[in-house]
C-alpha cells in the first residue's frame, strides 16, 4: 500500500490514477513536427508512469488515450493514433506480462478494424492475472458508459427481472466498466486545461484533481512525482467535516 511522504499528514492511500494525456499535438507543432511525432514520444512517458506507479505501489492506473469525440479529428490523425495503438500493443505487451501488469480496455470497439478488435482482445487476455492494471480509454466516453448501463438496467426491468426501485446506486455501479476496480483516488491532466471531457464522468464523484501545466509528452518520472507529493498535502473527507476526519485518523 503506498504511504504519504509525511506521515502527519491524513490521507486516504493512493490505489488508483487516472490521467488525461493533453497536449501532444501542441507539443509537437510549437517544435515544428507532425502531430503524430507528440503521440509517439507521448508513449515513452506511459512507460514513465508505469515506472512510477511502481515506486509509490499504485494499483491501477487509467489513461484517456482516444475519446469518442476523438472520431472528429482529421482522418489522417485518426488513422495514425489508430496505427500506434497496434504497435504499442505489439510492443508493449511482453514487457507488461514481465513486470505482472495486467491490460483492460474500456470503451466502444464496433468502430475499430477486425485486426485491431483481434489485437486487443488477445493483448487482454495475454496480460490477464497482473498485480497491477493498466487501463487504456479508447473510443470512450463518460456519458456513453452511463448511457450504456442505463440501458442495461431498462432491459432487466422491461423483462421483469428487476422492479424500478430496484434500482440503486450499487446496482448501476455493476453496470460500469471499473466495477470492479477502487474509484480514481487522484485525476492528473496535462498541458494546464482545467476541465475533465467527459472522462470517467460516474467514477471521479470524489477524486482529487491534479492539473500541470506541461504537455503530456513532458510529463516524465518526477512530474508525476510531483503529483503525487501535492495528492499527498491533501485531506480527504469525502462528505464529513474536519473534525469527523481528525477523529478518525486519531483512532486509526
Amino acid at each position: 500500500m503506498s504511504q504519504s511522504p509525511d506521515q502527519s499528514v491524513p490521507c486516504h492511500p493512493l490505489r488508483h490514477v487516472a490521467i488525461i494525456m493533453d497536449g501532444n499535438n501542441r507539443w509537437a507543432t510549437e517544435r515544428g513536427l507532425p502531430g503524430t511525432a507528440g503521440h509517439e514520444v507521448g508513449v515513452e512517458r506511459v512507460r514513465d508512469v508505469l515506472d512510477a506507479c511502481q515506486r509509490h505501489d499504485i494499483d491501477v492506473v487509467t489513461l484517456f488515450a482516444f475519446s469518442s469525440e476523438n472520431w472528429k479529428r482529421p482522418e489522417l490523425e485518426v488513422r495514425a493514433l489508430m496505427s500506434l495503438l497496434g504497435s504499442y500493443l505489439r510492443k508493449e505487451v511482453p514487457q507488461l506480462v514481465e513486470r505482472g501488469i495486467s491490460l483492460r480496455f474500456i470503451g466502444r470497439r464496433d468502430n475499430f478494424t477486425d485486426k485491431l478488435k483481434s489485437l486487443i482482445a488477445d493483448s487482454e487476455a495475454s496480460t490477464a492475472g497482473g498485480e497491477r492494471t493498466l487501463v487504456l480509454a479508447v473510443d470512450y466516453g463518460g456519458r456513453w458508459e452511463i448511457t450504456e448501463a442505463a440501458r442495461n438496467i431498462a432491459r432487466q426491468v422491461q423483462t421483469g427481472r428487476l422492479r424500478p426501485e430496484d434500482i440503486t446506486e450499487q446496482l448501476m455501479q455493476q453496470q460500469m466498466c471499473l466495477k470492479d476496480l477502487p474509484p480514481p483516488d487522484l485525476c492528473i491532466r496535462t498541458a494546464g486545461e482545467q476541465r475533465i471531457s467527459n472522462f470517467l464522468l460516474w467514477h471521479m464523484a470524489y477524486t482529487e484533481f491534479y492539473f500541470a501545466d506541461c504537455y503530456w509528452p513532458d510529463f516524465d518520472g518526477p512530474a508525476f512525482d510531483a503529483a503525487i507529493a501535492n495528492y499527498y498535502q491533501r485531506q480527504r473527507r469525502f462528505g464529513k467535516r474536519d473534525d469527523q476526519h481528525e477523529e478518525r485518523s486519531r483512532r486509526a
